[in-house]
């Protein structure tokens, strides 16, 4: 099944987990992604938490997290349906093992579960070409449950953006500075008057 899986971001979760990865050029991030099962089984991605720059890794703090979102979003029909992470280098262009663990933890609960991982390279290019596909690679795991590039040594699977003219929207963005708005959880762990759900980043 894992080959055929098909997943949809809309705008809002896309640009926001970018324009995380931007605050923090220096660190990891990452953060979760919810949404819901559509029709035709297509998994729609419908906004995307930050969750953390420094404690990337420690499971406590994302329990706490998950338990939150699943309250705020289960209201709204809307679940945990996975994950993306930043890598700290440039040059990493590797899934690596705290985004397995944790991709495995929400695997667990949601078995067509997705990572997404940012790709440096495809973002720092963006704005020399006009380039629609998204700036993230994404990760599913396949019938040995191993976390594969583009769902798998089938490449059944697909990522798009729901809106085509995404990238255009995120360019405004970033040349704006619009990623200095972006709260994550370790920022509300620090100050809890900071929204880490972004209610009002894209009003």
């Amino acid at each position: 099944m894992g080959g055929e899986l098909k997943y949809e971001i809309g705008q809002n979760a896309y640009i926001k987990l970018v324009l995380h990865a931007l605050k923090h050029k220096t660190s990891s991030v990452n953060g979760i992604l919810v949404g819901r099962v559509g029709k035709d089984d297509v998994i729609e991605i419908s906004d995307s938490i930050p969750l953390s720059h420094s404690q990337i890794g420690l499971l406590p703090a994302l329990e706490l997290a998950l338990i939150q979102i699943e309250e705020h979003y289960g209201s709204q029909g809307m679940s945990v349906v996975g994950y993306y992470h930043g890598n700290e280098r440039y040059d990493d262009a590797e899934l690596g093992n705290v985004a397995k663990r944790i991709g495995d933890h929400i695997h667990k609960y949601f078995p067509q579960a997705v990572v997404i991982l940012l790709d440096n390279k495809k973002l720092e290019a963006l704005p020399k070409g006009k380039g629609l596909s998204p700036v993230v690679e994404f990760y599913t795991k396949d019938a040995s449950k191993t976390w594969r590039q583009g769902g798998g040594s089938d490449g059944g699977g697909r990522l798009t953006i729901r809106e085509p003219s995404s990238n255009i929207v995120l360019l405004d963005y970033i040349s704006s500075e619009k990623w200095k708005e972006v709260v994550d959880f370790d920022d509300h762990l620090d100050d809890i008057s900071k929204d880490w759900l972004n209610p009002g980043m894209f009003k």
